[in-house]
């Protein structure tokens, strides 16, 4: 009958995992992988002193033979960067700024967000891509060569897109190809003037004359995740078709958006219904972070909601589950790491845009999906001042469409101060910060509130000897 409740600890023992290890790449292929020789350019050219070296987890194999290289040939100090604050495709400013680094050399998949730290310099993975098998799934999944189509890849793959390109452009000319737009480029494309330029997550692509971006396909080239999944809610009215090109096949993504935007609607209602916020800091190296998390916290008061500023580093459901007095998050991150599954947390973690559409009056729902919070700031696409204050003292109640209660935005709002004289309020020895639905009223519910002091009342004693050796067998208790 044991079993049946716990598994017997010889499975345990006996188990065995499967680990990939990726192999050191031989020595005559750091350069053409790693770029040594145009990193050494960069950093001569700069004049830097030390350089920091961003490595994901699946190229740190190479990270010390990458260093021992850059510092040959350009006499620099090197340090190695692993194990990111936050995500591997974000630049690690904040790290590189404790050592003292001039700059950062970042490597692998990157999210192209921009920073403001330091100067920067990207060093993309080189993935092999068939190029011929590549070409002859697009052939397939658009038979009309006037389709309008919009050509996407991962970062890795962009040594290859030329050769996709010239098997492709003569048979398709409306085929429109994106390039990517590092951090400092003042390479702008010549426009005439019904051209319209897109330029979104580190992309950047002319549409032809008379044409908008509804009325074209998007091609994607790279595995599924983060990236293609930012891309479909973006341009949710875009179709997708995609290549993998570790399995050489390819699709038309069958994944219903609008499924997954009503998911993320039914977040936004549990954002309206919430008393406290808690806004996670999810990145410290994209710009404008701080800005946002002020809007953030400007519109969530406006609302009548209590805010709190979390830092924990990569968000993951046991950190989250410590807060259990706060209702939601929104996590400020770059786009790609800003759309987590709620599914997997105890609380809805939100966006940015969501919880602006939950706290904003002036902003509504619609087909428009923002992931870059940098939208959302004033002079961006996407942005929408907030109520003024005359509209606020207007309280509007609706019905909430989870516990089918009636709701105000202004119901929990602090309460004006009297203009008449002062009055006399008996002190809570319990609980002597009070507000409606804040995290101080959770806490005065708990049965546990953490350590107390009790300053003046524990009797001050000498120091004693304490035990010696383990919790399982000190040694004054002797064995058994």
């Amino acid at each position: 009958m044991a079993d049946a409740f716990s598994s017997s600890s010889e499975i345990v023992i006996l188990r065995v995992s499967d680990v990939t290890v990726k192999k050191n790449t031989p020595e005559d292929k750091l350069e053409e992988f790693y770029q040594i020789r145009k990193t050494c350019e960069f950093i001569k050219e700069h004049n830097f002193k030390k350089v920091a070296l961003q490595f994901p987890d699946e190229l740190l194999v190479d990270s010390v033979a990458v260093a021992e290289e850059i510092e040959r040939n350009s006499q620099v100090k090197t340090y190695i960067l692993g194990d990111t604050s936050y995500g591997s495709c974000c630049v690690d400013g904040v790290a590189a700024e404790h050592v003292g680094a001039d700059c950062i050399v970042h490597y692998g998949g990157a999210c192209l967000s921009p920073s403001r730290r330091l100067p920067v310099r990207y060093v993309f993975e080189k993935r092999r891509l068939d190029v011929d098998t590549c070409s002859s799934s697009f052939r397939d999944l658009h038979p009309d060569p006037e389709t309008h189509v919009v050509l996407l890849y991962d970062v890795n793959y962009h040594h290859a897109v030329g050769d996709l390109l010239a098997r492709l452009s003569l048979e398709y000319p409306n085929l429109v190809a994106s390039e990517l737009v590092m951090e400092g480029d003042q390479n702008k494309p010549r426009l005439s003037e019904d051209q319209q330029v897109v330029c979104q997550f580190g992309r950047r692509f002319v549409l032809k004359s008379g044409t908008t971006l509804t009325d074209y396909r998007m091609f994607y080239v790279g595995q599924e995740g983060a990236t293609l999944r930012n891309f479909m809610m973006t341009w949710n009215r875009c179709s997708f078709c995609s290549f993998d090109p570790d399995s050489s096949t390819g699709r038309a993504e069958s994944v219903n958006v609008n499924r997954a935007l009503m998911k993320r609607y039914y977040a936004i209602e549990r954002a309206k219904d919430a008393g406290v916020v808690g806004i996670l800091v999810g990145t410290l190296g994209v710009a404008d972070y701080l800005a946002v998390i002020q809007q953030l916290k400007e519109a969530v008061h406006r609302a009548g909601k209590k805010s709190y500023l979390l830092a924990v580093g990569k968000p993951n459901v046991p950190k989250l589950a410590n807060f259990l007095e706060i209702d939601v998050f929104v996590l400020v991150a770059c786009p790609e790491n800003s759309l987590l599954d709620s599914g997997e947390f105890f609380k809805p973690v939100l966006t940015p845009f969501e919880m602006e559409v939950a706290c904003n009056r002036k902003r509504e729902w619609s087909e428009e999906y923002v992931t870059d919070f940098r939208c959302l700031l004033p002079g961006g696409q996407s942005h929408v001042p907030l109520s003024d204050q005359q509209e606020e003292e207007e309280d509007e109640t609706d019905v909430s469409l989870i516990t089918g209660a009636l709701r105000s935005q202004n119901l929990n709002r602090d309460p004006a101060e009297p203009s008449s004289g002062s009055s006399v309020v008996l002190r809570n020895q319990t609980l002597t910060v009070a507000n409606t639905n804040s995290a101080a009223c959770f806490l005065a519910g708990r049965s546990w509130r953490g350590l107390e002091p009790k300053l003046g009342e524990t009797p001050v004693v000498k120091a004693v000897e304490g035990r010696r050796g383990i919790a399982i067998a000190y040694e004054e208790e002797g064995t058994s």
